[in-house]
């Protein structure tokens, strides 16, 4: 049961203030790229905007900078 809490855990939704926290970007960052179609995919539901935590972890780890490789 604890790998499927783990699970939803990775395929939750947060709203852009959650996703900017996480980033570590302003919201209005967030804005911009979603009106410039660039940066972490999104979810529209109506008027709300909805990131998944596991494109947030992916877009995160695509950024990820290894100093020590190379």
């Amino acid at each position: 049961m604890k790998h499927q809490e783990g699970q939803m855990a990775y395929h939750q939704a947060v709203d852009e203030r959650q996703a900017a926290a996480i980033l570590g970007k302003a919201v209005q960052t967030l804005r911009n790229d979603r009106h410039r179609r660039r940066g972490v995919p999104y979810v529209k539901m109506g008027r709300s905007v909805r990131y998944l935590m596991a494109d947030l972890m992916d877009y995160l780890q695509k950024h990820r900078i290894n100093p020590g490789a190379g």
